[in-house]
């Protein structure tokens, strides 16, 4: 089996010197850049499986990064490193797509553990290949277009609706729970709950099925979450 591969984006040399050498004990593939622009010219090359992100970079933030790698529809886990613990600081991080935050200095063993975890998470959740195009019935959800083609109209899907809809379609036939939705989808945002996710299910249902009272796709299992049936 090939190693997993982890960016770190980093420009401390001690701290550079302790990732590289604790993560390549642990069997990890590793590469160091230590600016944000080097960072996203890497990432085509090395096709990481996890990102290591300090947020004060020279040039580009780690932010910044973290914003233009998910512009790229790349969905490998990104934890942030750094000094900064405001609470507004974690916020705009997993607001704009990164999934763990740890402030500096921490322990190795605790960043590890996050690491597995969040590889774990991937290959429970993930499966290969980009889908595009979902074809439910008469209807056309076209997620590179951001659109839903219908017999009696076309309709714009928001950014939130696609990530949705990926997640449901790679997870398809199989239940999937409230809080598993706001972990890889909504990724735990400030103040997200519940009830957030069934408010979009319902306007996601409107728009995908021509009969969204009587659902044959997006479907809700009572006391359980939700699943996408696909043929």
């Amino acid at each position: 089996m090939s190693r997993k591969r982890i960016l770190i984006v980093e420009d401390e040399p001690s701290l550079v010197f302790t990732l590289r050498d604790t993560l390549e004990n642990e069997g990890y593939e590793v590469a160091i850049v230590e600016s944000g622009n080097d960072a996203i010219a890497k990432v085509p090359e090395f096709q990481p499986d996890l990102m290591l992100l300090d947020i004060m970079l020279p040039g580009m933030s780690g932010f910044e990064v973290c914003k233009k790698v998910r512009e790229m529809k790349l969905n490998f886990p990104i934890i942030m490193l750094t000094a900064r613990d405001q609470e507004i600081d974690k916020v705009t991080g997993l607001n704009i797509g990164a999934d763990d935050y740890m402030t500096k200095p921490f322990g190795v063993k605790e960043l590890l553990a996050r690491i597995q975890a969040r590889l774990r998470r991937v290959n429970t959740y993930s499966k290969p290949g980009p889908i595009d195009v979902v074809n439910l019935g008469e209807v056309r959800v076209q997620l590179n277009e951001s659109k839903v083609v219908r017999p009696d109209k076309e309709i714009e899907l928001t950014t939130r609706e696609v990530e949705l809809i990926r997640f449901l379609v790679a997870n398809s036939n199989e239940p999937v729970s409230r809080d598993t939705l706001l972990e890889h989808v909504w990724r735990y945002e400030y103040s997200t709950n519940t009830r957030t996710v069934d408010v979009h299910i319902s306007k996601l249902r409107s728009k995908i099925e021509m009969h969204p009272d009587d659902p044959r796709y997006l479907v809700t299992l009572h006391g359980v979450g939700y699943m996408m049936k696909m043929p």
